[in-house]
């Protein structure tokens, strides 16, 4: 039996609950088969990031070559990139292997506040990355880095993400988990739809990884074929279920619980 192939661009996290080992996990649930390209290690655990260290642009470089060159990638996610280099050198490789299906979930800050991206590489970000995007997953805070102001209202993420969109990303789902709302309100956009898509917002510390594993679960969707819409509703039910069964592991902010997809892959 094949799978579908899929590469996650991204950071270590030792804890387990977010980046690569977050995205493997649920590209395994969803039944896809996934690569890796690690950008930097990172020494953490459920209560913080103890330290980080970010890869060499060669090695980063040879391993998309290297998977690129022997696999059959039909989608590929970034996450933790760091600094205006690596974002360089990301992108002239995508564009490089014409790597399809393109979610970027823009990490700038870790969950316990350690900034995992350099403010100077927002515009790197803008400008090479962005216009190569079949979807951008932003929640508020990057979001509105991203555009230069504040997100506080469901007109202004529409705003933002119709912004967004015009910076060359073909869609972008705006993450609401940060807004002040009693339910948890995601806003989707791109040039066929708009829609809102809501959930119960659930009470919990136990959230660490949540946007790794929903742009994870979204590039595992595409990569095998489904149409984005379908992709952004499925990974907003898996998110939803893995918050709600969160095995609380660890004495800071647990993960999510991965082993939920399973049950909604289809």
């Amino acid at each position: 039996m094949t799978h579908p192939q899929a590469l996650t661009i991204a950071g270590s996290d030792s804890g387990g609950g977010a980046g690569i080992q977050a995205d493997i996990k649920t590209m395994q649930e969803f039944g896809v088969f996934g690569t890796t390209a690690i950008t930097a290690v990172t020494a953490q655990n459920t209560l913080g990031v103890q330290a980080v260290q970010v890869m060499p642009l060669s090695l980063i470089a040879a391993q998309i070559d290297a998977v690129a060159t022997d696999f059959t990638l039909t989608a590929v996610k970034t996450g933790m990139l760091a600094d205006s280099d690596i974002i360089a050198c990301v992108a002239e490789k995508i564009k490089q292997h014409k790597l399809p299906g393109l979610v970027i979930d823009p990490v700038m800050i870790a969950k316990g506040g350690t900034p995992l991206l350099q403010e100077s590489a927002l515009d790197s970000l803008r400008r090479l990355l962005l216009p190569q995007a079949c979807v951008i997953t932003p929640n508020i805070p990057e979001a509105e880095a991203l555009v230069g102001y504040t997100l506080q209202s469901r007109e202004r993420i529409v705003r933002a993400a119709r912004e967004l969109c015009r910076m060359g990303a073909f869609s972008v789902v705006l993450k609401g988990g940060h807004s002040g709302e009693d339910d948890a309100a995601d806003f989707f956009c791109s040039p066929q739809d708009e829609s809102w898509l809501t959930s119960p917002r659930i009470q919990t510390p136990h959230t660490h990884g949540t946007g790794c594993s929903f742009s994870a679960a979204l590039c595992a969707l595409l990569a095998r074929g489904l149409p984005l819409p379908e992709c952004v509703a499925r990974a907003k039910r898996f998110i939803y279920q893995a918050i709600l069964t969160a095995p609380q592991y660890g004495q800071g902010h647990g993960p999510i619980n991965h082993f939920t997809g399973r049950h909604i892959a289809g």
